[in-house]
């Protein structure tokens, strides 16, 4: 039985409730509010100290990442007052008007992590969960809600407590709640083990590009030795011997050569150029229309520099529906196209990140995509080097390159994309290693871009689901077990008991491309790659 009592009066209820489910104030469930700790930015760092949760830690889809928090020194009795706990509920309470409101619960909590003053802890009384009000907010109801607490100037935009407290919620009874906490957590948990599998498989495509392209320590063979092997002398015979059982090019002797652009040695045989001698043509962005209006009749979804993130994989994809005269069609990106901002940024994040359009991305959409008036679409001559230009840009993107390359216009910084394309130098590889990292990172992006588009899917049905349960269209009963179906379904593909003949094949395809020694690699992902493959790539 429970003693949770409602103060709100069911008269002015904003919708129809099914029969299991009462209208509350969020006052009325609320056990504890509580404001984070305060910290200066001079009060924190990078390397000494205790994990120290920011708002823009908090995903706008109800997620976070504990990944790059800063660091900062606290007392016992601040560890002790604010030390996030596994189930905490999190929303942000202070920021641009676009992005306060995010909210997030957190789990898998191992070790001290305190939280900022510009989010909130809310604990909830008897069975409520912050889980539960975590996927109510994330609704587009709860989001209207939200929208229409947020009070402020154009710049920062507070939620104030008083506000929040008279918010509307619904409320179902203990064991319907319980059943939608299950089917939200099986869903989340999949979506989260997807992530982690995509982050594992793109740090091993970082880690493989630095070892084989920064490094030099490629693999080698008789085909990408520097002469034949039936016009090798036998000192030169027993030297390539060496280096083919090592598989590492520099470290075993490969010869290099000093080139003066960059002020560095390079593999003998490898070229210098720069980035627009790849480039086989751009295409401008377009904007449209928001609906069909005269000649504006091609429906498309476009990319702008907000939504990059959401394409790579870190964060949701917004991508707004807008349509376009059918003049423009050519501006439709096609499959090995990139996607470069060159608008946007702020003082801490320069302009030019970056995109890869492949047929498994466009699988995600359902019509063709182009990218907005700030954004450039980039083809490249030749398709076997889209993922060494990829990891070159990310790498000088990562680095703060892009910064040297900014202008600024009306307050608003531009990437002097021609300036950058015809001045930068970068390393032009020799083509045969360039195919072998080819059809390594191919199989690496279909299994990324399939498990987004499984996230995607997943995330629509649980921003589905909770409106259709307080309405009673669906039953919590029904609900649960077709989503824990579903969810056993996709896990089973990660099942690999019925794969011990592969064993030996991947053994094999470890060695042959220089990974069975890669402790740094986790085995377990190339695995899930491996698996991943086509049965014509094994």
């Amino acid at each position: 039985m429970s003693n949770l009592v409602s103060t709100f009066n069911q008269k002015n209820a904003p919708y129809f409730l099914d029969e299991n489910w009462t209208w509350y104030y969020w006052k009325d469930i609320i056990s504890s509010y509580q404001q984070g700790l305060i910290r200066s930015n001079s009060e924190l760092n990078e390397i000494d100290g205790i994990d120290y949760f920011k708002m823009n830690f908090i995903n706008e889809n109800g997620t976070y990442t504990f990944n790059g928090l800063p660091k900062t020194f606290a007392t016992s009795e601040e560890i002790d007052n604010y030390k996030i706990k596994n189930g905490d509920f999190f929303i942000n309470v202070r920021n641009s008007k676009e992005l306060v409101g995010k909210s997030c619960v957190v789990y898998d909590v191992n070790k001290n992590i305190l939280f900022n003053h510009m989010l909130v802890r809310i604990n909830h009384k008897e069975y409520v969960t912050g889980s539960f009000i975590n996927a109510y907010f994330n609704t587009i109801f709860g989001k209207k809600l939200i929208e229409t607490c947020k009070k402020g100037t154009t710049t920062v935009i507070a939620l104030y407590q008083k506000d929040l407290y008279n918010i509307p919620i619904p409320i179902p009874k203990k064991n319907v709640l319980e059943g939608i906490d299950n089917i939200y957590n099986s869903i989340n948990k999949k979506i989260k083990l997807n992530n982690r599998i995509n982050a594992e498989l793109e740090a091993m495509a970082k880690t493989l590009y630095d070892y084989w392209f920064v490094q030099f320590d490629f693999p080698v063979s008789d085909t990408l030795a520097s002469t034949p092997l039936s016009q090798q002398s036998v000192a030169e015979r027993e030297k390539i011997t060496v280096v083919e059982r090592s598989r590492d090019y520099k470290s075993s002797g490969g010869k290099m050569v000093y080139n003066e652009t960059l002020k560095r040695e390079i593999p003998e045989g490898w070229e210098v150029t720069v980035f627009n001698d790849w480039i086989k043509d751009t295409k401008a962005g377009d904007w449209g229309k928001e609906e069909i209006e005269g000649n504006y009749t091609e429906r498309v979804y476009c990319i702008r520099g907000a939504d990059i993130n959401g394409i790579n994989g870190k964060g949701e994809v917004k991508t707004p529906e807008r349509f376009i005269l059918k003049s423009n069609s050519s501006k439709k990106l096609m499959p090995n196209d990139f996607v470069v901002e060159i608008s946007g940024g702020s003082p801490v994040q320069s302009t030019g990140r970056i995109a890869l359009i492949t047929e498994s991305t466009l699988e995600r959409f359902d019509t063709d995509i182009i990218c907005s008036n700030f954004c450039k679409a980039v083809s490249i001559k030749d398709e076997k080097y889209i993922y060494n230009f990829k990891q070159e840009w990310q790498r000088l993107y990562d680095a703060g390159v892009f910064f040297g390359f900014e202008g600024k216009t009306s307050g608003i910084k531009n990437f002097l994309f021609d300036s950058f394309m015809n001045s930068y130098s970068i390393v032009l590889p020799k083509k045969e290693i360039v195919e072998k990292y080819y059809e390594f990172l191919k199989s690496t992006d279909k299994k990324i871009q399939s498990n987004l588009k499984q996230n995607q899917e997943l995330s629509a049905l649980r921003d589905w689901l909770l409106p259709m349960l307080m309405n009673g269209q669906v039953k919590v009963g029904e609900a649960e077990a077709q989503v824990l179906g579903i969810v056993a379904k996709l896990d089973a593909s990660y099942d690999r008991s019925s794969q011990k003949s592969d064993d030996e094949l991947f053994e094999v395809w470890l060695k042959e491309e220089g990974l069975a020694a890669r402790g740094d690699i986790d085995r377990s992902t190339l695995r899930e790659l491996f698996d991943a493959m086509d049965d014509e790539d094994k």
